[in-house]
C-alpha cells in the first residue's frame, strides 16, 4: 500500500455538511475518498475533484482516518457495522489496527462513550466529534468541532480537523465529553428556534408589522443569534431546510433521553420539542427548522408573508 493511499481520509455522508467539508480538506491538498448512498452526491464529489466509493467498507483498504457526517446513531451503526451484500467485512471489522473514527453525528452522549469502546475493543481509535456551524461554514472550513478522545487520536485526526475547522474545543480524553456540550448546544438552538416563532408569531398576532418588529428585537435585549438568523427566512417565506424541522425533532429527542438517563427534568426543553413535534406532524418536518411557526398560523391563522425566491440565511446543525 502506497504512502498516499494509507493517509488518505474518507469521508462517509456527503450531504450538505459532509460535502462541504470533505470539498475543503480536498482544497487544503489531503487526499479524499468520499462516500455516500446517493450517486447525485458522489457525482458533486467527483466534479468537484474527490474521489468516491459507494460503500463504507471499500474505505478500509486506503483509509487510516475516517469521518462520518451522519444524520444519527442509526447511521453511525450501519456504516460502521453493516456488512455489504457483497459478503465482505463490515467497515469496523476491516479498518487497519490503530485506524481513526472521526464521528461527527449527535449523538446520545451515552452512545458515543459505548461506541468509542466498542471500536477500542477492535484497536480502533475514535474521536467524539460533534459539528456545528452550518453547511456554508463546512464549505469554508470554518466549522466548531466539540471533541473529546486520547492525544493520540487528536494527532491521528490533526489535518483533518484543522481542514474542517476554525475552532477544535478539545473537552475531554475519551468519547462522550464532545456529545454531551454538542447536546447542551442543541438545547439551546432548538429552544431559541421555538421561542423566536412564537415570539414573532405573537406579534404578529397584535397586529406589527413583523420586519418592523424584527429591526426593533435585532437591535433590543430579547435578541438572539437564532432570532436573528432564522426570523429572515420567515419574513421571506423561504423554507429552504437548511437545518430542517426534523433535525430538531431528533436532536430535542436526545435531550430528553439524556435527561430520562440522569433523572433531569427539562421542561423548557420539552416545551420546544413539543412545537417541532407539532410543526413535523402537520407536514412541516423537510421544511427549515423556521417552519415551526406554521404552528401557531395553524391554531391562531396569524398570516405568515408569502413564500417568494429570496435567499435564506445560513443554517446551524
Amino acid at each position: 500500500m502506497s504512502s498516499q493511499n494509507a493517509s488518505s481520509i474518507g469521508v462517509v455522508g456527503l450531504g450538505a455538511m459532509g460535502l462541504g467539508s470533505a470539498t475543503a480538506m480536498l482544497e487544503a491538498g489531503l487526499p479524499v475518498i468520499g462516500c455516500d448512498i446517493s450517486a447525485k452526491a458522489r457525482e458533486i464529489f467527483e466534479a468537484r475533484g474527490g474521489r468516491c466509493v459507494s460503500t463504507p467498507a471499500e474505505l478500509a483498504a486506503e483509509c487510516r482516518v475516517v469521518v462520518l457526517v451522519v444524520v444519527n446513531a442509526e447511521q453511525v451503526e450501519s456504516v460502521l457495522f453493516d456488512a455489504p451484500a457483497s459478503g465482505e467485512a463490515a467497515l469496523a471489522a476491516s479498518l487497519a489496527p490503530g485506524s481513526l473514527v472521526i464521528q461527527c453525528a449527535t449523538v446520545a452522549p451515552s452512545y458515543a462513550t459505548a461506541l468509542g469502546e466498542r471500536l477500542a475493543a477492535l484497536n480502533l481509535e475514535m474521536l467524539d466529534a460533534p459539528i456545528s456551524g452550518g453547511a456554508a461554514k463546512a464549505r469554508s472550513g470554518d466549522l466548531s468541532v466539540m471533541a473529546s478522545g486520547a492525544e493520540t487520536a487528536y494527532a491521528k485526526g490533526q489535518a483533518a480537523l484543522d481542514a474542517m475547522a476554525a475552532k477544535v474545543y478539545r473537552l475531554g480524553g475519551a468519547p462522550g465529553p464532545g456529545s454531551s456540550v454538542k447536546l447542551v448546544n442543541q438545547h439551546l438552538a432548538g429552544v431559541h428556534i421555538a421561542a423566536a416563532a412564537e415570539a414573532l408569531a405573537l406579534g404578529i398576532r397584535m397586529g406589527i408589522d413583523p420586519e418592523v418588529l424584527y429591526e426593533v428585537i435585532t437591535h433590543s435585549a430579547g435578541n438572539s443569534w437564532m432570532f436573528e438568523n432564522r426570523v429572515p427566512h420567515i419574513l421571506k417565506g423561504d423554507y429552504t431546510p437548511l437545518s430542517a424541522v426534523d433535525i430538531f425533532v431528533k436532536d430535542l429527542n436526545i435531550v430528553h433521553q439524556t435527561g430520562r438517563e440522569l433523572r433531569f427534568s427539562m421542561p423548557v426543553a420539552g416545551s420546544a420539542l413539543q412545537q417541532f413535534t407539532a410543526a413535523s406532524s402537520a407536514g412541516f418536518g423537510r421544511e427549515d427548522d423556521s417552519a415551526v411557526i406554521k404552528v401557531y398560523q395553524r391554531l391562531s391563522g396569524i398570516d405568515l408573508p408569502a413564500a417568494n425566491d429570496g435567499d435564506a440565511g445560513e443554517g446551524l446543525s
